[in-house]
């Protein structure tokens, strides 16, 4: 915009050295007076400029620009993270997506839904005691009162009771967020393969989490067959509501890597915040 901004100027100004073209032209004698006092009030404007730490363009310094930007993350392994970036995206097309609607047109969605409340119900541990170390009690006691709920009268969580029937919503809650609001930093962006978008601190956060879903317990190792296969089939499930979302992202963004990186971290930054 700036560019344009002064590319215009340098036309105007080649087009009517002495003003508009519609102006009266001052005589030599009156000329001399207004030229130094536009160079006077030009010092001053340059003065001022200095002064503030702002530009001709709005006034903005360059901490409001930071500002208006939103929240950075550092990167400083963007080589590993671009090469991770493109791994997961042909990850997506060539094995999540035709699985998805493989399996989108198998399932009907009702069935879907029932296996996306299972999932969500049986994470309960983890909204509790997150929600209980971010100092959210009562958030923490509906989470539980959501969990014996639906498991009871929702056959296992398969249905959504606590809202439907009793209008209890709960609070999301994960261990990377609870750092973050012990004041743990993003420290840097990281993109692991198949898991996406991460920093040190949302990967501790996300094996916390792992420790306290009951499904990682399905069998006596921490990781298992049984336990990555139901992790796999939440993700396949999951993504069958939101086929043509990444798709729609990466065709709206002139690089698809910065955007999901922006994504990412404003979203993370906006749940600490919560």
């Amino acid at each position: 915009m700036r560019k344009r901004a002064a590319a215009v100027l340098i036309l105007f100004v080649i087009a009517f050295p002495h003003g508009s073209a519609w102006a009266a032209e001052p005589t030599p004698d009156a000329a001399a007076p207004q030229k130094e006092a536009a160079q006077e009030d030009g010092r001053i404007d340059q003065a001022a400029s200095a002064a503030t730490g702002s530009d001709e363009y709005g006034n903005v310094t360059e901490e409001e620009a930071g500002k208006a930007a939103g929240p950075r993350i550092a990167d400083p392994i963007e080589p590993w993270n671009r090469a991770m970036y493109h791994v997961n995206d042909k990850f997506y097309f060539w094995l999540l997506k035709p699985a998805t609607r493989g399996y989108k047109a198998a399932v009907p969605e009702s069935f879907r839904t029932m296996f996306r409340n299972f999932y969500e119900n049986i994470k309960a541990p983890v909204r509790i005691v997150n929600n209980f170390l971010q100092g959210k009690p009562r958030y923490a006691g509906k989470e539980l009162a959501r969990f014996v709920i639906n498991s009871v009268l929702g056959v296992g969580g398969l249905k959504e009771c606590a809202t439907a029937c009793f209008g209890i919503n709960g609070r999301d809650a994960d261990f990377g967020q609870t750092l973050g609001k012990y004041g743990v930093g993003f420290g840097f962006y990281i993109v692991w393969p198949v898991l996406g978008p991460s920093s040190p601190r949302d990967s501790v956060g996300w094996a916390g989490d792992w420790v306290l879903t009951p499904t990682t317990y399905v069998s006596s190792s921490w990781i298992s067959v049984e336990s990555v296969g139901l992790y796999a089939h939440e993700e396949v499930n999951y993504t069958s509501f939101h086929l043509g979302d990444y798709e729609a992202l990466k065709s709206a963004a002139v690089d698809p890597y910065i955007a999901i990186r922006d994504a990412y971290v404003q979203r993370r930054t906006k749940v600490v915040e919560q």
